[in-house]
């Protein structure tokens, strides 16, 4: 198996709402089915599913509470930017759980849910670089 990422998906309770929800905060949808959401980021996909239709698939439980034990993270070329991600996200619906705040790791951070409970950290970490096309390679 390669070392790599192609999709996340997100089971949600309301696709509707989620797609709101990410399109105000800037992301465009780059599909047109009625069931499921992809959104084209850079070198990966995040799609919006059903929870249920998700929880069915894999063939788990839909229900299901507390920490789900999965974090998203965006990461910004400045520090700047975490607080207008957070600001945007915020106005977007987003539930603040964490206020960006310096880091013991020497960056900066803060986390948010989404409408679906769906746990982002947003961050600037001065040692990593952010290419044009938003990939991140790592400083080993």
């Amino acid at each position: 198996m390669e070392q790599r990422l192609s999709l996340v998906t997100l089971g949600v309770a309301d696709l509707a709402r989620s797609l709101l929800f990410y399109e105000a905060l800037g992301w465009r949808r780059a599909n047109s089915h009625a069931e499921v959401a992809f959104f084209q980021l850079n070198g990966l996909v995040l799609a919006l599913w059903s929870r249920e239709a998700l929880a069915a698939d894999a063939r788990l439980a839909p229900a299901g509470e507390g920490f789900s034990g999965v974090a998203l993270a965006y990461n910004a070329r400045e520090r700047a930017e975490v607080d207008t991600v957070m600001a945007d996200a915020e106005a977007a619906g987003a539930r603040i759980l964490k206020p960006p705040e310096a880091t013991e790791w020497g960056g900066y951070s803060g986390y948010f849910a989404d409408p679906d409970d769906h746990l982002w950290e947003v961050a600037h970490n001065p040692e990593w670089r952010i290419a044009d096309d938003g990939g991140i390679a790592l400083p080993y």
